[in-house]
């Protein structure tokens, strides 16, 4: 089991990459969730992201060390923050590439309330951080959208 949760936690390997994984896998996210067919309003990208997220609280989990509390190649919670930031927004470039900025920075400079949740134990910290960075980032770019595109 401990090797799947590895296999998950590190986002299929992407947050073993050797200058920033976070940002690579998130970037890579994007990438597959660019090339599957399924919109920012479908079911299956809510299903992905409401059930990815505890299966990512015990994956991260197994990475998690009493030295290393948040370990830099744990970034399933990139994967399923990215995709929150991604949904019911349209699935075109700019769109996209909104979100990916909108994302890594709000996970970057973890803003109040954001920056609390990280603080909870293991695979909870890890996660919770990063699925409200990406419902944020959601809501905003959303909300932009809607003012502003319409």
């Amino acid at each position: 089991m401990n090797k799947l949760g590895w296999l998950l936690g590190t986002g299929l390997g992407s947050g073993l990459a050797p200058f920033a994984p976070a940002t690579v896998a998130s970037f890579i996210t994007l990438a597959v969730y660019y090339a599957v067919p399924i919109s920012g309003d479908s079911p299956a990208l809510f299903l992905a992201v409401g059930l990815g997220f505890p299966l990512g609280i015990w994956a991260t989990g197994t990475l998690v060390r009493p030295t290393l509390l948040d370990p830099p190649q744990a970034v399933w919670d990139e994967v399923i923050g990215m995709l929150a930031t991604c949904l019911l927004l349209p699935k075109t470039i700019p769109w996209l590439l909104a979100a990916f900025v909108c994302f890594r920075v709000l996970d970057i400079v973890k803003p109040f309330p954001i920056n609390r949740l990280e603080r909870l134990p293991g695979g909870v910290g890890i996660m919770a951080d990063d699925l409200l960075a990406g419902l944020v980032g959601a809501a905003a770019l959303n909300l932009v959208r809607l003012f502003f595109f319409n």
